[in-house]
Order: structure tokens, then sequence, then C-alpha cells
């Protein structure tokens, strides 16, 4: 079933004369129902102001925002800027009370019309995040990432139709940000909530969303389904955006066994398979760096450096010749 638009804009351009960055451009994108959306550039592609644009934060110069079909007012219409069915979540955190309590924070948004649902409500949300065991914490006791997730659970309480989020794990330490971007994947399936993210870490990206959008100074480049866009990304700017990848020339790649037609070669670090070479002139380790479960290795030849992965951590060591081989490659 087609899932119909919720969230569009049209059409919409807001460029900021006399500055580098260019805001956007002649953009229309329509924001499907109970799925995330990330969008992902460069920095200054126009990423976060079209988040703002969206909220009603500030106001296109060209095209409309619509939401549920009804026009979203700009700052000169609205006494309060944003969207009432949206809420929105930067990477700072100044809105929170320091010195009260996480359950404070999040409650506080809540009507005391009725002090029974707002505390099943508020309770509810920290048990979605699963932060229930900081509850009782005063807010100037929490980590950067702790901070941000008291955020997201106060955007999250009120039960907003649509969540807009701006870099929203940046603060987030590693051990907790996989959790947490699973318990709001696992929200958005429970409730139907709409999110609207922007992120520059891929691995946020493929993991989380259901539509990603490429922007590039201010326009829309491609999108389409995370999985389709790092398999087979239209532009060399999207491949660069989702992963590590080796860009060469036709004549370079030849050394890596590929033959191509096209100009640029585009080969990601885990396409590439590794053997030791016990003849012949072969390519060199210059470096080994660990990641965690694997290695990268910086290897060398006829002054054209590859990084290409290793899985098998401890096998290779700098100075080693070894031969390399791509099992896959993109061609642009």
């Amino acid at each position: 079933m087609i899932k119909t638009s919720l969230l569009k804009a049209n059409a919409v351009s807001k460029l900021y004369p006399g500055e580098r960055t260019t805001g956007v451009k002649n953009v229309t994108l329509d924001i499907k129902p109970g799925e995330i959306t990330a969008v992902i550039g460069a920095s200054g592609s126009g990423k976060s102001t079209l988040l703002k644009l969206f909220f009603g934060l500030i106001s296109p110069d060209k095209g409309e925002i619509r939401f549920k079909g009804d026009r979203v007012w700009g700052p000169e219409e609205k006494l309060i800027p944003g969207h009432d069915e949206m809420k929105m979540v930067t990477q700072h955190t100044d809105d929170l009370n320091l010195f009260a309590k996480v359950w404070d924070n999040v409650a506080t948004l809540l009507p005391n019309t009725d002090l029974k649902a707002k505390k099943e409500k508020t309770d509810n949300v920290l048990k979605q995040l699963n932060m229930t065991h900081l509850a009782t914490r005063q807010v100037v006791d929490l980590s950067g990432g702790e901070k941000q997730r008291v955020a997201i659970a106060r955007a999250m309480v009120t039960q907003p139709t649509v969540l807009l989020l701006d870099e929203p794990f940046n603060q987030v330490d590693t051990s907790f940000r996989e959790a947490l971007q699973q318990d709001i994947r696992q929200v958005v399936k429970d409730t139907g909530l709409t999110v609207v993210m922007v992120s520059h870490d891929p691995a946020e990206v493929l993991s989380m969303a259901d539509e990603l959008v490429v922007i590039k100074d201010g326009e829309i480049l491609e999108k389409g389904q995370p999985r389709n866009l790092y398999k087979q990304p239209g532009h060399l700017y999207t491949a660069q955006l989702l992963a590590n990848c080796n860009v060469l020339t036709s004549k370079q790649a030849k050394l890596l066994g590929v033959t191509s037609k096209k100009e640029t070669i585009a080969i990601y670090t885990d396409y590439i398979d590794i053997t030791k070479s016990w003849v012949g002139k072969a390519w060199e380790v210059k470096q080994v760096m660990f990641k965690g479960f694997f290695e990268e290795l910086l290897v060398q030849q006829d002054n054209i450096t590859v990084r290409a992965l290793n899985k098998e951590q401890g096998k290779y060591k700098e100075g080693d010749k070894v031969n390399l081989k791509a099992w896959g490659y993109l061609e642009y």
C-alpha cells in the first residue's frame, strides 16, 4: 500500500544572501507518515535549513510547506514559532531545567488537568527510551549524552505527530547510541510516529531510516531506501557520504582488476580482497589501523594509495607486500 504524504515541501527555496551557506533551492519532498526519513549531506548543504522550514521556525522565500494539506505558518504569522503537532530536538539542551529531576523535566510539558494521565505518559516515555533509571537524577548531574536523551523524551511525551531530529545522537555515548536508535525505531513501529532526522553519520541513517534523502548545495540529489542507495548510489557524492570509499581513475582501478570505460571508479573498502604476495610487484602496507572487530589497511603502489578492510586482525603488518583485487565497484 502506498502511503500518502503527511508533510510536504512544494518547490521550497530559502537563500542566505552574502553567506557561503546557500540554504535550500527549489526543494520538493514528501514525508510519508509512520516512517523515519533521514536527510544527509555535507556541512552547509541545507539539511538543518530544511528541517527548520518543516517546523515553521523560518519561512521560505519561495514555495510552501504543507502539513496534512494545510500550509505551515512561519514566525511572521505565529507568536510562538513551530507547528503545534510537531516537536524538534537539536544538538542543544539549553531548555532543560538543570536543577530539576529528569522525571520533572519531561512531565512539565504535560498539563495538570489529569495528574494520573500525566504520570502514566511520563513513566511510559521514560520506559520506551530505557531511561527509567534516570528518573530521579538531576539534569545537572547527567552527561551530555544523557541530557540529549532527556531532550528527546521531552519531545516525545506530548505525543507529536512528527518528530524532527537535528543531529540527535552527536553527544550520546557510542555504547548507548545504537540502543537509543533501536528504541526510537520501536516507538515509530508501535505508535506510527513520523520522524525526520538530519545526520552526518552513515551508521545512523543506514540502520534507522526507511527513506534516505541526499542533499547537495541546497538541492536534492537523490533519494530512496538506504540499502538501495548504498549498493547503487547514482552519484559519487552519495557513495562518499555513505561509506569509506576509494576514488580512482579507470587507469588506477586496473591495478585492482577493474576494467571500465568510465572515467571515475569508486570502490568501498570492504569491496577489496587482500592476499599476501610472495612474488612480483605488489601493494605495500603503509599503515594498519585498528577499528575494533576489523582493521583498515592503508596500502600503496606507484604513489597510488588505497584503503582496504581486513577482518583477519594481526595478519598483516607495515611493510608487508599484498595483492589486492576488487570484487565490486561503482562507475561514474
